[in-house]
């Protein structure tokens, strides 16, 4: 039986013995800094298949080996990664099958996720890697885990073995009925029709979305099998004492953005005892905390609230990411914030060689100690003393609020853009919208979680509000589910393009939105794109003052009004249904563009255009406000300090005030409390020196309403019995 959670908090980096210079042997002396840093785990051999199996049935376990004795030595734990992510030219060599075909042709052997990862002689040589390193290592007393792969997509693989399946997995899904598939998938359009199985077509060339998406989830159902495949070969060796996690991370624009269009985390997830993630984020004067949090939220949200570890997340990183003097430190406390248990860097050390040589750790290329390794230092040795570690693990989370999401909508939304109809990549995606959403109510000190549109109803109880960004795609179960969720008294927040078409996005053929047209109070069947179109507040949006006293749409040129922007859905409100905005345009005026109305006990409200960053946080302000899910005190600090709150095992609440700006703040305290991490200002070489100015002191007692300073990118944590 492996363990559910760690026992404190993990603090460490990536660590590879095999890329330092041939002339150096420094093994014990970095184990000797992380030692000073107060670095407790490190994490090996994920990367290095090539090294351990030089070739084909030959291992060499040696760096391995060193790194674990040299860990050991130091009393610092191991999380030992399978080396399944990077193949070895050998296995190429002799079975080129192994690389991905994608829509872009056959793959060329170099770079890493290359693989097909369904390919029987993949999984033949990785199975056997796996079973030599895990039973070679798991006796050893530095191992506390194991990561399985790394990252696992499915590397857009269109390779006949993979279509080969998924037609098989048609088969099953149908029972074997080509009339069933063809109407679920439309397949008379464009003479698509498939009446033999051995005529269904390669699905690269396919116009048909319900194909497309159907293909796609099938791929991410693989990237689930396969980590429960190594989880299960792992389980064979592992003792009891240790755990399985993946690093799981998310769409990529230049650092972690929004939902993985190429896993399903909540499904994918199940097979590991302790979620892990990648978290990468813009730094220096872009460093908003926003990514921090919605990585952690959905990591968190993938057990149902379960603590996780960040496997990776950036030292010094890319090139305009080297952290000012206090954000190293800051965004570590971010990630305990969301509920991390653990904050691991890639990496320790910069390489010397090939693609990531800029990609820098917290070492330079010169090994030598620099700022950034001296501030993570810093919040080494905070998080090592007894109170705050006890005061800080396993926080647990409350939150009234959910955002809910699903990788159909995501896959749909590529394809039918939101702005054109068509699959051209103009305008925001999904993941825009729902980013939107989200940063929205970080803005305003609203917790959430993030949960799939599959939530059972029994889980969605425990919330007041759910929001639906553009969840295009919903089976009519969850339809079924929000129905009753906003009757039983909950409050249902939906956007544009949210509930169009099924889980095979078949446009449902009703009055929209599918069956929810009451519990909104809304229909429509028509929309276009906004040419010079505001939207004008009415009612409870025009009349809702801020906290500074102004006028909720002050942030828009007209205090009244704002711009639709993408696309406007044309609202027809029912007779007893609240329009709190119109379209600003002669020839859409009649129309609603943001609607709320009670049904049974609670309330639907609609968003039927996409707004600007400041009109949906001045949006969402009016509806959690009206919904009583925001606490004033912590609403009042919104725009000032970043508040996230949670439990801890001693039954106190711990509360974060996280300073994301270059300026020092003041603020009243929103709870009463003792200070348990403040007062420490990281100055320009990583070290610390005591500032009140920088925030109260250790120890300090706080009561409710109390003035306190928190300096530029600082963090002032509080505990409260």
């Amino acid at each position: 039986m492996s363990v559910q959670e760690v026992d404190h908090i993990l603090f460490g980096a990536a660590y590879y013995d095999e890329y330092v210079p041939a002339q150096l042997d420094r093994i014990d002396d970095d184990m000797a800094m992380m030692q000073e840093a107060g670095i407790n785990t490190i994490r090996i051999a994920e990367s290095t298949w090539s090294t351990e199996e030089p070739q084909p049935g030959v291992f060499d376990f040696s760096h391995v080996d060193r790194a674990l004795d040299a860990a050991l030595r130091a009393g610092i734990h191991v999380i030992v990664g399978t080396p399944t992510y990077a193949v070895p030219s050998w296995l190429v060599r002799m079975h080129p099958d192994v690389l991905a075909t994608t829509v872009s042709g056959e793959g060329k052997y170099g770079a890493r996720q290359i693989m097909d990862i369904v390919n029987p002689a993949y999984r033949f040589y990785g199975e056997r890697i796996i079973r030599k390193l895990i039973s070679h290592v798991a006796q050893h007393p530095a191992v506390i885990g194991y990561q399985v792969d790394n990252e696992t997509k499915y590397y857009d693989s269109v390779s006949r073995d993979m279509q080969a399946l998924y037609v098989k997995s048609l088969r099953e899904q149908f029972h074997d009925d080509l009339d069933a598939m063809n109407e679920a998938f439309g397949l008379d359009y464009w003479s698509n029709r498939v009446d033999a199985w051995e005529d269904f077509p390669d699905v690269t060339g396919s116009i048909n979305e319900s194909i497309r998406a159907s293909f796609d989830r099938f791929r991410r159902e693989q990237v689930a099998q396969f980590l429960a495949w190594q989880a299960s070969i792992v389980r064979e060796y592992m003792r009891d004492d240790q755990f399985i996690t993946h690093n799981f991370d998310f769409e990529w624009r230049g650092y972690s953005y929004g939902v993985q269009p190429a896993v399903d985390h909540f499904k994918a997830s199940q097979a590991m005892d302790i979620t892990g993630v990648d978290i990468y984020h813009p730094t220096e004067d872009q460093l908003t905390g926003k990514e921090i949090a919605f990585g952690g939220d959905i990591t968190r949200s993938t057990k149902n609230g379960r603590n996780y570890i960040v496997l990776e997340t950036e030292a010094q990183g890319q090139h305009g990411w080297l952290p000012f003097p206090g954000q190293l430190r800051l965004q570590a406390y971010s990630h305990l914030a969301s509920g991390a248990d653990g904050v691991m860097y890639w990496h320790w050390s910069s390489i010397h060689n090939s693609f990531e040589t800029y990609w820098k750790g917290l070492l330079s290329h010169d090994y030598e100690p620099n700022p950034t390794y001296r501030e993570a230092a810093v919040f080494g040795r905070e998080i090592a003393q007894p109170q705050v570690q006890r005061s800080l693990i396993h926080l647990q989370k409350t939150n009234r609020v959910a955002i809910m999401v699903n990788n159909e909508s995501l896959s749909a939304l590529d394809w039918f853009r939101i702005e054109t109809g068509f699959p051209d990549g103009v305008g925001p995606a999904y993941n825009d919208v729902f980013r939107r959403v989200y940063d929205a109510l970080f803005e305003l000190n609203v917790e959430c979680d993030i949960v799939p549109s599959d939530t059972s109803a029994k889980r969605l109880s425990q919330y007041n509000m759910i929001i639906a960004p553009a969840l295009y795609c919903a089976a009519q179960s969850t339809l079924d589910t929000l129905r009753n969720f906003v009757a039983d008294g909950g409050h249902l927040i939906a956007t544009l393009r949210s509930f169009v078409a099924d889980e095979e996005v078949k446009v449902w053929h009703d009055r929209a939105p599918h069956t929810l047209d009451d519990v909104f109070g809304i229909s429509y069947n028509q929309f276009t794109r906004p040419r010079d179109v505001s939207v004008v507040y009415q009612g409870a949006l025009q009349s809702l003052d801020n906290a500074d006293g102004v006028d909720i749409a002050s942030s828009a040129d007209n205090a009244d009004s704002t711009q639709a922007q993408v696309l406007i859905e044309l609202l027809k409100p029912a007779s007893d249904t609240e329009v709190l905005a119109r379209y600003g345009h002669y020839a859409w005026s009649e129309y609603a563009a943001i609607t709320r109305r009670t049904f049974g006990k609670g309330d639907a409200q609609w968003i039927g255009t996409f707004l600007d960053a400041d009109a949906m946080r001045d949006v969402l302000r009016e509806a959690v406000i009206r919904a009583g899910v925001v606490d004033e005190q912590v609403l009042a600090l919104a725009g000032i300090v970043s508040v996230r709150q949670g439990i801890n095992v001693q039954g106190q609440q711990i509360t974060y005030m996280l300073n994301y700006s270059a300026e020092p703040v003041h603020v009243a305290s929103p709870v009463a409390g003792t200070v348990l991490v403040g007062g420490k200002r990281v100055v320009s070489d990583g070290t610390a020196i005591d500032d009140p100015q920088a925030g109260p002191a250790v120890g300090t007692a706080l009561v409710q309403g109390d003035e306190l300073s928190i300096g530029p990118w600082n963090v002032v944590i509080l505990a409260s019995e």
